[in-house]
Formats: C-alpha cells, structure tokens, sequence
C-alpha cells in the first residue's frame, strides 16, 4: 500500500496550485525536492510558520507573491558559464548561422542576462550581432530588469573573465564594460538588438521563428511532462535545420522529441533540428 503524501508536501500542492489560480504563473511540473527547498527557504524568510500561511499571505497580498517568486526562480548563473559551450558555439554553430542573412535567436530563461550578454559578446566577436535579433524571456519580472540594466558584481569580473578566455574570447573581457554604480556596467551596445520579454515555458506559447535557442540550467527544475512540452515549443520555434542548445546536465535523449533533433556537439549539449 502506497503511504500517503507528508501534510507539508499536500500543502505545497495546495500552494502551487493557488498561484497557478491566482497569478497564472505554473509551478506544477517543477520537481518536487527543488521545488519544496526554495519554499522551505522562503517560509523562513518570510516569517510564515506553515506553507499554508505563507499560501493565505501569497493570495491576499500580492506584492508578497513576488517576494516568493525570488525564492521560487532563484537565478544560479555567471557569464560564459560552461566555457566548452561557448567554444562548441563558435566552432559547431557559427560557422551555419553565417549562412543567413538574418538571424533569431532565443536566450530562453535568461534570468539576470548573463548568458545574454556573454552569447552577444561571441556573435560580436564573429561579425554576426548586427543582423541578429535576440529574444531574452523569463518568468521573473526583477530579473528581467537586472538584465536590462546590464550591472553585474565587479568581484565577479575575474571568473567571468577567466571563463571568457576558455570560451575563445578575441579581446580583453574589460573592453566589453565598465565600473559604475559600484559594479560592471556592460556597454550598451550589446543589447541593441535584444527584446526582454515575460514569457513561461510552462503556459506559454511560440513567437517566432528562431535559428537558435539556447535553454541553459533550466529544464532541470521540470519534471518529464513539463521538459517534453518545452522542447515541443522549441522543435516548433526553431526553423528548418535550427540549433539547440541545453545545460549539460541536462539531455534529449528519453525525452518524446529524441528522435527530432540531431545531436552536433553531445558533451556540450548542442543539438541540430533533424530534416523532415
């Protein structure tokens, strides 16, 4: 006979489905032990002594909703992260994306922008920023405008650089920013062509037709249901022959959508819409 649920995992059920309800945003396919970390963190931060108080407080308080929505997107990231990946990027993908006279690309998940600033740094570096438009979204409004403002730490200048240099960067890292507001301000220029926008991978459906997408560290946090429905989004947003890339802990292989993309790099997780 199957034990029931504990009365704290009944209760995170009750909460993410009332935050569906209420606010639209869907936590329902997130895994689970990630999912009841972030909460549990959240109660003690938001002083509640049950999830079900902290779901009373979500639902009649909105701006403690968003407060909750720190917890449950919690950015983990750093520029040129994977430094492998970016490499496989120049040497696997650049080569195709010159080909096109114009190029869409999704940053998908982008959270404060670090991979959105690092990914334009390398289509600069390859001549192709300029007849490139780049879509950033996310489900978290703060971290949207963290990207737009483009201001990271500048005690972390020296990892990004150091993971710049292993991704093939051409230039001095600090070229691309400069100290100000008591961090690294990063220049302007490279978000020119880039659109910040809401969008869930949960709810949410295609925009655009797309060339690349790039889905890093995020797939992790969904359960299987959750991954096939987005790579269903991105099979359907990528264009003939498109590029995929994923987190590399994270793979397509007992996913439904397997047999449609072709892997291009397997260790750094870049894949190839296959033909139809």
């Amino acid at each position: 006979m199957k034990n029931p649920p504990d009365d704290i995992d009944i209760e995170l059920r009750m909460l993410v489905e009332a935050v569906y309800l209420k606010y639209n945003y869907d936590f329902r396919d997130y895994t689970g032990a990630s999912q009841k970390r972030r909460v549990l963190v959240a109660l003690r931060e938001m002083e509640c002594a049950t999830v079900s108080e902290l779901q009373a407080k979500v639902l009649h308080q909105p701006e403690a909703f968003s407060r909750l929505l720190q917890y449950l997107t919690i950015p983990v990231t750093e520029m040129f992260r994977d430094p492998e990946y970016y490499a496989a990027i120049r040497s696997q993908v650049v080569p195709f994306l010159r080909t096109y006279p114009s190029l869409k690309i999704w940053v998908a998940g982008c959270s404060t922008g670090e991979e959105v600033y690092s990914l334009a740094i390398l289509l600069h570096e390859e001549g192709l920023l300029e007849r490139s438009m780049i879509y950033a979204t996310d489900i978290n409004p703060a971290s949207l405008d963290a990207a737009r403002r483009g201001v990271f730490p500048l005690d972390r200048m020296r990892l990004f650089t150091e993971n710049y240099q292993k991704a093939g960067g051409k230039r001095a890292f600090s070229d691309y920013y400069t100290a100000a507001y008591g961090g690294a301000l990063f220049e302007r220029s490279l978000i020119e062509n880039v659109t910040f926008a809401d969008h869930s991978l949960s709810t949410d459906s295609v925009f655009s037709e797309t060339h690349f997408i790039s889905c890093r560290n995020v797939m992790i946090y969904f359960n299987r249901r959750l991954q096939d429905r987005v790579l269903g989004l991105f099979h359907e947003s990528l264009c003939h022959r498109g590029f995929l890339g994923l987190g590399i802990k994270e793979s397509i292989d007992f996913s439904t959508y397997a047999s449609r993309f072709e892997p291009l790099a397997r260790r750094e997780r870049l894949y190839r819409k296959a033909a139809e």
